[in-house]
């Protein structure tokens, strides 16, 4: 029996994740043509070994204009999903469940990856043939100066579209993927439709929060209808844009009530990331920042939240968790740094059993550790000298 909420099971749909640590989506920019590679499998597995409940896959574009970069993953083919079933056997193996978040850049898509400056395309890439592709919008703006101005997509075109997502989800399924993440955050695709900064259109899909929030409960909504219903739908937005004028906490509530109305299980609360222009006015990066936005959606929409943005330690973790503001906590860069940080806050928070599914491989070394430091005896088992290590 878990102490503490963190490591406590929770169960959504007919998924029982067996704590709340969640590996964020963490794109690589290493995959060719959209397939990954050992890269992606050592990188998500150790996750897995590591204690976390949920690992999420990178954001995976449903078609092939929806990359970000040259190495974005993709899974707008079943070619794509050969590379990935090792992936998700692995992670599923060492007692994680998976998810997948399904994405489509828009117009921040076709640049450079982050360490080649996260901009558009420039000669350095193009002389490798890495050019640039179209991109699309919801409205013919770029998302900066300098940027490719995006085609706006017909509403046969965003109907197409939600049909990517469609196959994408049954492809996902196919591959025994536990949850699946759409993704309308950062500025994206779906994100773009969202925000007023970035949707200038006067159909259906724009003017007002109603007609601009179309594009994305299509998306949810015939998602949900192909994935199977025991299996729980996450939904990834930006809860503000950080930009005067732009989308507030307000309609991301609104939205939600209305996701939730149509199957999403969980809102995963971030922000920003929709536009170079504009006056920003997102608060500083600080600890836990993005959590009181968790809070809000989980208390006014009767949704389930998960929260992310400087998570970094378990006792911030408990309490957010034990506070009522999110179902979830998930991490991205303090994990890149401790891989096991599941497994080192479980004994933090003084939770024995944490250690029953160690690696026995690590276990071994980890119990004749123990032995030396916390008084363990020579006859005892590798998981209760590392139980006497929790007390």
């Amino acid at each position: 029996m878990a102490r503490t909420t963190l490591f406590s099971p929770i169960q959504v749909r007919g998924q029982t994740f067996k704590n709340r640590v969640v590996i964020a989506p963490m794109c690589q920019y290493s995959a060719v043509d959209g397939m990954l590679n050992d890269w992606h499998l050592t990188h998500l597995n150790q996750f897995a070994m590591g204690g976390a409940g949920l690992v999420i896959m990178e954001a995976t574009a449903v078609e092939k204009r929806g990359r970000i970069t040259w190495g974005d993953s993709g899974l707008w083919s079943d070619a794509h999903m050969e590379p990935m079933r090792p992936i998700v056997q692995q992670v599923k193996a060492r007692g994680a469940a998976i998810g997948i978040q399904l994405a489509h850049a828009g117009r921040k898509a076709s640049i450079s990856r982050p360490w080649e400056g996260d901009c558009p395309l420039s000669p350095r890439e193009i002389a490798k043939g890495e050019v640039p592709w179209e991109t699309v919008g919801a409205s013919a703006v770029p998302f900066d100066e300098g940027w490719i101005v995006p085609h706006e997509l017909s509403v046969s075109e965003i109907a197409d579209m939600v049909d990517k997502w469609v196959d994408a989800a049954r492809r996902a399924e196919k591959l025994g993927f536990d949850m699946v993440e759409i993704h309308s955050a950062h500025g994206y695709l779906s994100h773009s439709f969202l925000s007023p900064l970035s949707n200038r259109r006067s159909d259906a899909y724009g003017g007002d929060r109603n007609g601009r929030m179309r594009f994305t409960l299509e998306v949810v909504e015939a998602v949900r209808a192909a994935w199977p219903a025991e299996k729980p739908l996450f939904l990834r937005i930006s809860c503000i844009d950080g930009k005067r004028d732009g989308w507030d906490i307000g309609d991301s509530v609104e939205l939600a009530r209305r996701a939730k109305a149509l199957g999403v299980d969980v809102i995963d609360c971030s922000s920003g990331g929709i536009a170079g222009y504009g006056e920003n006015t997102l608060p500083p990066a600080t600890p836990g920042y993005q959590v009181g936005h968790a809070a809000t959606i989980r208390r006014e929409a009767e949704i389930m939240t998960q929260a992310v943005g400087l998570i970094t330690d378990a006792a911030q973790a408990e309490t957010i968790l034990r506070s009522g503001a999110a179902d979830f906590t998930a991490l991205a860069r303090e994990v890149l740094h401790n891989p096991y940080w599941a497994r080192h806050a479980a004994l933090a928070l003084g939770e024995r059993d944490a250690f029953d599914d160690w690696p026995v491989q690590y276990g071994h070394w980890l119990a004749m550790r123990s032995k030396g430091m916390f008084g363990g005896r020579a006859g005892d088992s590798d998981t209760e000298n590392l139980k006497k290590a929790a007390d």
